[in-house]
């Protein structure tokens, strides 16, 4: 039987001090790869600091792949800024591709692809973080029959990610970063059978557009998990869904308010040659401004 030849990390809020934890207690004899995907974006002039952060922190040499990368274990495979880090088998890959949950490189990326290159070879773990990215990708490994470890969420600096995790997937570990490096070094020595499970996915089509392109959106249900697609590929979980629609009505908001005080000064400037008429429209625009202002909670400036 084949043991964890693949431990696949993701993080996000909080994430640089629990990976430091973590890869501190990983022994230097490990007999499996590490991939991580810690929430970075675009990071500074297209660099990370990370690699150098977790090179030191523990007995792994970690660094940022390049693409088709052979793995090979005992080493530490970390996502770029601003690409999404996939597997396949023997190699990682770096792809440009569309984000997911409003964010390249995702968790869920790596995730997914680890279990259907290494199915049950395959341990995931989730540790702190904001929203709910990683909770698919965890699902989708479990599926392969692969191992799921989780962040005690108590421990966690944001537990959002973890707790979302423990009440959609099936978890096999839920443990504290004092303990974690310890649990997956005897899980990538363990042998075990593979228990795959068969979820349908149930698509259709919703109102709701893209926050990102503003495309139409298909809702795919597989099991507890929910998540929403839109043609280019952008793919959102049902948190960070709501979240990036509030953030689109704020800024669309916010551009209105511009809209009307500039209007008003307009007609405030222009009032000798408007008229009484003209003078009555600015201030009536200067009101409006003022209660989407308060509205968005905050006073209009001096």
């Amino acid at each position: 039987m084949p043991h964890q030849e693949i431990i696949a990390v993701g993080a996000s809020a909080g994430g640089v001090e629990a990976l430091r934890v973590l890869v501190a207690g990983l022994s230097g004899d490990l007999n499996s790869a590490v991939l991580v995907v810690l929430h970075i974006g675009e990071g500074i002039n297209g660099q990370s600091y990370l690699p150098d952060i977790l090179s030191k922190a523990g007995q792994l040499p970690a660094g940022n792949p390049f693409d088709g990368e052979e793995i090979r274990h005992g080493r530490i495979y970390i996502a770029p800024p601003d690409y999404h880090l996939q597997v396949e088998p023997g190699r990682v890959c770096l792809v440009h591709g569309p984000k997911e949950n409003h964010t390249r490189p995702a968790i869920n990326p790596l995730f997914r692809s680890a279990a259907a290159a290494y199915g049950s070879r395959v341990t995931g773990v989730l540790l702190t973080g904001m929203l709910d990215d990683g909770v698919a990708g965890l699902a989708e490994i479990k599926r392969h029959g692969g191992l799921v470890v989780v962040q005690d969420p108590a421990t966690a600096l944001f537990p959002s990610m973890p707790q979302n995790a423990i009440q959609r997937v099936d978890v096999d570990y839920i443990s504290r970063l004092e303990d974690m490096a310890d649990l997956l070094y005897k899980s990538a020595m363990m042998e075990r059978s593979a228990v795959e499970r068969d979820e349908p996915i149930e698509r259709s089509q919703i109102k709701v557009t893209c926050p990102e392109c503003r495309g139409p959106l298909w809702e795919e249900r597989q099991g507890r998990i929910v998540e929403y697609r839109c043609r280019v590929g952008h793919i959102y979980s049902p948190l960070t869904m709501a979240q990036q629609h509030d953030e689109t009505v704020e800024r669309s908001l916010w551009a209105t308010v511009v809209a009307l005080e500039e209007a008003a000064d307009i007609g405030e400037e222009l009032a000798p040659e408007l008229g009484p008429e003209g003078a009555q429209a600015a201030r009536k625009k200067r009101t409006q401004a003022a209660i989407l202002r308060e509205m968005l909670g905050e006073t209009a400036p001096p």
